[in-house]
This record gives structure tokens, sequence and C-alpha cells, in this order.
């Protein structure tokens, strides 16, 4: 029974800092600072024994608009049993919410708030190590940058993927099936009731998307990291008892994390990046995930300069897409999980991965592979593939560079509709912003054909209009082309696109057209784009001297503060608030778009 009046002593010092004792308020007289905490904290109900152990904070991301995060209640029950079943004390807390469908103007624009809220939380609270619950797209990064900065020991705990639904007798899931039949109606082949009706169906569970977006994307990343149980953390769904389990397992690693103080920065290496960008190309993930993994690296002190969009291409010149799922393949996330998940494709992908990896348990990578039994593994080679035998070579996520793009693009070339679209000539339909968008994309005098490149200029982490990087790449086919079969076209923009979707699509062209020096924000009708993913080229067929002249044209302009063509051209004003922080420090898209001054090298933009 421990001594309760040991914290009192003035003649002994508050020895070791951990548990109540750490993080204490400045009021001038430690012992004061701890007393004072106690008495509060006993208004609770706790004794001086449950407030000498191992205190496991649990990150409460629960919100009424949230439905990834449904089951986030529960989450915290099972968790609580696995840090007081090993001797620990769970205390949970909220931070921010973040759902992709329910935050103006996008997710993106929030998920470094997030990040900030997260990590200031876990170093104000006194917790030993803090379990992180998230699931939907922008929360997983913003658990794991915020956990890094903050250096405490810090565990995933993924709310998991919703099981998919059924319409007319056919499986659907969101949130490709969203997008495919959304685009169906659009080309009249689908009329208003049958789209109704299927809106009822879509997200039949709470939970994550059920097939390869952003969030199952981070989650098989988090797994790839080595921070969550190998067997089912990342692809157990959000409904299952399995998942409740994992969230057992968690509270109990999280008390062996605390008491052998092991960090996020001291698991993660560059090897661990390795693994989890192999497992990005393997399961032909979201392209948010070349973004959030940037983020996360350009946290850690040891990684930030190590891990770049071309270390994204060279690991993918050697990995083959092996998932079948949505929008690469057919199925969902039930389906991966159900073939063996994580471990079965960690062992198929054996020889590409980095084994001397730490993981939370504290145990490498390879150690963990060894414990599991992979005698019947994988139960499924139709979705998890023989490296002999993938869906797609290599580079399912490809890096791009050219005038247009001199500091990288990205596109999911395993998504590709029209594979000749990835080596394509075209003239290009520019778009000015979103409003321009809206306003000329169905009016049916638009000057496009399907063999033209549709260009969306101002979507980027600053925008035109819009911050935060919306996910407004997949721009719509044209009503007029659409309703004569075409489904793909090559389009290029400086924003993003849902993990869910898939497509010719070039994305997160850096520098974005926002900024003086944009190439993309010269770019006119007419002007003829040319991509050639295999040659990792991307570029508008103009001289440099022409390049030179537009630019320069356009930099007099914005100086003189002339309005030309769209939003582009008008001077930005001073903004207050948030919103104001984030035009002043968010980064590019090839450096993560955190904050300039949240990263390991500080304020260095």
């Amino acid at each position: 029974m421990p001594d309760p009046m040991a914290d009192y002593d003035l003649s002994r010092q508050i020895q070791p800092a951990v548990g109540m004792r750490q993080g204490l308020s400045n009021y001038g007289d430690p012992h004061f600072s701890l007393f004072l905490r106690k008495v509060f904290i006993k208004a609770l109900g706790y004794s001086e024994d449950a407030l000498s152990r191992p205190i496991i904070g649990i990150v409460n991301t629960y919100s009424g608009f949230n439905p990834c995060h449904g089951n986030v209640p529960q989450l915290i029950e099972a968790a609580k049993r696995g840090v007081q079943l090993n001797g620990g004390l769970a205390i949970d807390f909220p931070t921010i919410s973040v759902h992709e469908s329910f935050s103006t103007p996008t997710s993106m624009f929030l998920r470094n708030l997030m990040s900030m809220d997260t990590e200031e939380m876990i170093k104000a609270q006194p917790v030993d190590a803090c379990i992180v619950i998230g699931g939907c797209d922008k929360t997983v990064p913003a658990q794991l940058m915020g956990g890094i900065s903050a250096n405490k020991p810090v565990l995933p705990l993924i709310t998991g993927p919703m099981m998919p639904g059924s319409f007319r007798g056919g499986r659907i899931g969101a949130c490709t099936d969203c997008r495919n039949n959304w685009a169906a109606f659009r080309a009249n082949e689908m009329d208003i009731e049958d789209i109704s009706a299927l809106n009822e169906e879509l997200a039949p569970t709470v939970g994550t998307c059920g097939v390869m977006g952003t969030a199952s994307t981070m989650a098989c990343l988090t797994a790839a990291l080595g921070l969550v149980p190998l067997r089912g953390g990342a692809t157990a769904s959000a409904v299952s008892s399995a998942r409740l389990r994992i969230a057992e397992q968690t509270g109990a690693n999280a008390v062996r994390a605390a008491q052998d103080k092991r960090t996020l920065q001291s698991i993660l290496s560059e090897a661990s990046f390795h693994n989890a960008i192999t497992v990005l190309q393997a399961i032909g993930g979201s392209t948010n995930g070349i973004v959030h993994l940037l983020a996360i690296a350009n946290r850690h002190p040891e990684i930030y300069d190590k891990i770049t969009l071309q270390t994204v291409h060279e690991i993918g010149e050697k990995t083959p897409l092996l998932v079948d799922l949505k929008p690469s393949g057919d199925n969902y996330m039930t389906d991966f999980h159900n073939a063996g998940g994580i471990p079965a494709l960690f062992q198929t992908l054996r020889p590409l991965l980095k084994l001397d990896a730490l993981t939370i348990t504290g145990e490498t990578l390879g150690e963990a592979l060894d414990a599991e039994n992979f005698r019947s593994f994988p139960f499924s080679t139709q979705i998890i593939r023989p490296l002999a035998e993938p869906l797609y070579p290599c580079s399912s996520l490809a890096i791009l560079y050219g005038n247009i793009a001199p500091k990288g693009a990205v596109i999911k070339a395993s998504a590709s509709k029209y594979r000749h679209l990835l080596k394509h000539r075209g003239r290009a339909v520019v778009f000015a912003g979103l409003e321009d968008l809206a306003r000329r994309i169905d009016d049916p005098d638009l000057d496009v054909d399907e063999n033209c490149v549709l260009v969306l200029q101002g979507i980027g982490p600053i925008g035109f209009s819009s911050p935060g990087m919306p996910e407004a790449g997949l721009i719509p086919i044209p009503r007029k082309l659409a309703a004569r079969g075409v489904k793909d076209m090559l389009r290029l923009s400086d924003g993003r696109m849902s993990g869910t979707a898939g497509g010719s699509i070039v994305l997160h062209i850096s520098p974005e057209a926002a900024l003086p020096e944009s190439v993309l924000a010269i770019v006119k009708n007419g002007d003829i784009i040319h991509c050639d993913v295999e040659s990792q080229k991307l570029e508008v067929e103009l001289s440099s001297a022409e390049i030179d002249a537009r630019v320069k044209d356009r930099i007099d302009r914005l100086e003189g503060k002339l309005e030309a063509r769209g939003p582009a051209e008008s001077r930005r004003q001073p903004t207050r608030g948030y919103r104001g922080l984030y035009e002043k420090s968010v980064t590019q898209a090839d450096k993560g778009v955190d904050f300039c001054f949240l990263t390991a090298q500080g304020a260095v933009k």
C-alpha cells in the first residue's frame, strides 16, 4: 500500500516524475501542486492505491458528427479493461474529432489543428502513456504527428472499417460505390429513385469506409509502422467483437510501453517508414497516404530529411500491387481481413520488408511475424495475390515531375480506368478554382472532348478561396461526355482526391497555383499537356521563355493588385484566427502540408 504522506513530506523530493507527480501545474511549490491535484482527482473517487499506478490516458474522439468513430465508447471501455487488468489506471479525456464529410472547408484543413490539440493535451495531462483512438481519414495521421511531437509512449487504436451493404442483390460500400454510382447518376444511367434508395445502403454500420480509402490506408500504414497489433489491428470490423479484444490488448500494451518508456521517437526509424511505403504500394493505398506519411516523418527529429517523394518512387518501383480491394480492385476490407489481413500481407511481402524495424511491443517486425501461424496464410490468394501474380506490376502510386510540377505530383496509376491515359498528350481545359469549375463543367458549350486534359487550379494547401487541399481533384467528367459513355479523362490539380476514388488523376502538384511562382497557375486553355507515368513526366509543352514570361506577367499583375482570370489573380488579404495561422504556416504537398513550426526542423518552410 503506498504511503499517502510521502508526496507531502517536504524533506523528500517528488520522485520519480511519473503518474500524478509529472507535469505539475506551476504554483511555485511542487508539493502544494501535487496536493491540490490529488484534492481534485479524489473528487472523482480515486484512492491512493489507484493513483499510485501507471496512468494511461485514453484520447476520446467520439462525436455525434463522426459516424466513423461511433464505436469509440465501447472501445474506451475495452481499452480501460486492458489497462486495469495489467496494473494501470486508465483515464480518458477528449480532443477534437474530425470527420471527412462534416468538416468545412475540408478535414485536411483541420488535421494540423487536431495534431496540435493531441500533442498539447498529451503533454499537459499526467499520463505515463496514451492510447489515441482514431479512424476517420485525418484523425490517425493527426494523432501520430502529435504523438511523435509529444514524445511520450503513444499507442494508436483504430476504430475499424464498416461492413459492406447490399443493393439489389449486390454488395456495395462507402465510399467507392458512392462515387461510382453518383457518376452513373450524372450520366443519366440511374434515376433519382435509385440513387435515393442507394443512399440508404452505402454505409450500413458505424466505422470507416469499407474499401481501401484513406482511413483503411492509414490503418494499414499504422500497422506497417509497427504501432498496432498485427492480427486484426488494422482490419477488424468496427462492429466486431475482435475490435473490442484489440482495444483490450492495446490497453495491456500501453501499460508495458509506459513501464519501458517506449515513445514513438524511440520506435520509429527509417526502416519503419520503408515498410509503410512498401505496404502503401502493395495495397494500392490512398494518395493521401503519401502526404500523411511525409508529415509524420517530418515530425521525427532523426527521419525528417530521409523520407521524400523520391523515396516513395524508389520503393514503388520494387513493389507490386497485391491486395484486390476497391478502388484499384473489386473487394472490401472485410474480405481483406478474412483473407488473413495484415499478417498475411506481411508474410507475402516479407522479402521486401525491413524486418529489424521495431514495434510498439518492443519486438522487431520479424519477431512479431515469426510469432504468427502462417501455415495457412493467406486464406485467399485472390484477395492477397502472390508476389509473382500481382494486380499491377509496380508503382501503383507513382510520382511525376516536370515543368508543371518541379517539386512533384502524385497519381494512383493502378486506379486508372483507361490505362492509355497514363501516357497521353492532350489539350488543356482549364478551370480557375472551384467556383469556375462548378459554373462551366456541365455547360453544353464547353469546348471539350474525351482527349482533352481537365486542369483545375487553386485547390492546393492554401488555395484560391478554399484552403486545405479539398478532395476536388476527382474533377467530374463533363456531363455531355458522361452521357456519351466517357468514364475517365486525364485530370490535373494541386488538390487531393478521396482514397476511395479512382481515375487517371494527377494530384498534389507542387508548387500550388496559389503561389506566385507556380507554373500550374499559368496554364491556359489550349496548351498541350504531356503526361508519361512510366517516365515520371508531367509537362506543359511551352518553351522556358514563354513560361518565364507568363509567370512574370502574373507576378506583375499580383503586385499591381489587378484581377484577371479569377481569384488566383487577386492579392490575398491577411486573415484572422486559425485560418490566418494556417495560410501563414502551411507547407506544400511535397513536405506533408504540416505547419512549418511543428516539424522537427522548426520554422523552416
